[in-house]
């Protein structure tokens, strides 16, 4: 691994949740921690997710200024840009939170100035890139996406409206930023669309996933009645049960393959449509074997023991479980959707893609995944590529500056 000086690095997003993107920072906090960096994880002080537990980094939260406040400190980083920050930040009886936080973020940054500060997310992206035009210091601010940006921000639960009028200011802020990174290529080409930047301008670096951490704890011992010896195939699926995961198609496919052998379907996460699942699950006559056992702390210790882990999704960015799911040996199918399956299957030589929404071929795929499943030691060989110690050098190259390599990800 290529060495360079020790810096002071801050990693910054909302933590609202511990999804992917907060897993991710993590790996990499610790990651670039290990090579001697002194790493700050920036949070909004009414995160949700437990930061407690992310040594050796150290966590810095933000406090929550007045929206009035928030909303001022915006139109003096950017005071030429009045139309596109009327919209989506301006006029909003309600704008994003995150913009409650600009003026901490601005004193953090006079009174610590790090060499780098890595921002996730839309709203915590654009506010970094303020922060450090308020702040007036050298810090390089690095932004990165994590999903289709042009599906996503349509999804969310904030009002659409605001949505519809997001578009314009990324493009004005984001070519403010000394980097953009993307976790896949496919994020790369829907944020060159989407925000009308040159495509060589984004980085694409795959997610820092793979850690010795995560093969301790899939070793850990699991008591459940569902994984003891004897006891049905497990079909895994992970995710917040949100439109995005399409679980509905999950539980639909499931009910084919129930309908054709023995099987059981366990989802771990929570969110906005549990009802709703729950209801189809019984409409489908399959609650008895469907399990939607909520978050838990450990999903590795369930990858490493079902039978086939299952991802549904309507869209991604670059989709961790996958990942996390081969490196613990477990058969993926996955939907084709954009983007990060693909590239992490290679084509679907790793794991089975089919067409997204399409529950017959998902049953499909679950059934021959089940009766011939690949080889644990195949699929654990390819995530390596996607490993903390292959991301840190890329990470260190663009957060100091020094990026030399092509911003294309070359397959081993």
């Amino acid at each position: 691994m290529a060495t360079f000086r020790p810096a002071h690095l801050a990693l910054y997003t909302n933590f609202s949740a511990f999804g992917g993107v907060e897993r991710v920072l993590l790996n990499l906090a610790k990651a670039l921690a290990e090579q001697g960096h002194r790493v700050d994880l920036v949070r909004c002080d009414e995160a949700d997710a437990d930061l407690n537990h992310a040594p050796p980094a150290k966590v810095v939260a933000m406090s929550r200024g007045s929206c009035r406040r928030g909303r001022l400190s915006v139109l003096k980083a950017d005071p030429t840009g009045l139309v596109p920050l009327l919209p989506p930040v301006l006029l909003p009886p309600k704008p994003s939170k995150i913009i409650l936080y600009l003026p901490d973020l601005v004193h953090y940054l006079r009174r610590e100035q790090p060499t780098a500060l890595l921002a996730a997310k839309p709203y915590p992206n654009l506010t970094a890139v303020w922060a450090k035009r308020l702040a007036n210091v050298s810090t390089r601010v690095v932004v990165s996406e994590h999903v289709h940006a042009s599906r996503d921000l349509r999804y969310q639960r904030r009002p659409k409206w605001r949505n519809r009028f997001i578009r314009p200011l990324l493009r004005r802020v984001y070519p403010w930023a000394e980097a953009i990174v993307s976790v896949s290529d496919g994020v790369a080409e829907d944020m060159a669309a989407f925000v009308a930047i040159p495509r060589e301008r984004i980085t694409t670096i795959y997610n820092p996933v793979v850690t010795p951490d995560l093969h301790a704890e899939a070793r850990s011992p699991l008591d459940h009645a569902w994984f003891r010896p004897g006891a049905s195939p497990v079909v895994l699926g992970i995710g917040r049960l949100v439109p995005q995961k399409d679980f509905p198609t999950l539980l639909r496919a499931f009910a084919r393959v129930r309908a054709r052998r023995s099987a059981r379907l366990m989802i771990l996460g929570e969110g906005t449509l549990r009802n709703e699942m729950e209801t189809l699950a019984r409409t489908l006559g399959i609650a008895a074997d469907v399990a939607l056992s909520g978050f838990v702390e450990n999903p590795y210790a369930y990858m490493a023991r079902a039978a086939v882990f299952a991802l549904s999704s309507a869209w991604e960015g670059l989709p961790t479980v996958i990942i996390e799911a081969l490196a613990c040996g477990c058969p993926v199918v996955s939907t084709d959707c954009p983007s990060g399956p693909a590239e992490i299957l290679a084509g679907g030589t790793y794991g089975t893609l089919v067409p997204v929404g399409d529950d017959a071929a998902l049953a499909h795929a679950i059934c021959d995944t089940l009766d011939n499943p690949p080889h644990r030691e195949r699929l654990i060989e390819r995530s390596q590529f996607f490993s903390a110690d292959r991301a840190v050098e890329q990470y260190e190259r663009l957060l100091l500056g020094t990026n030399a390599a092509s911003n294309r990800v070359v397959e081993p």
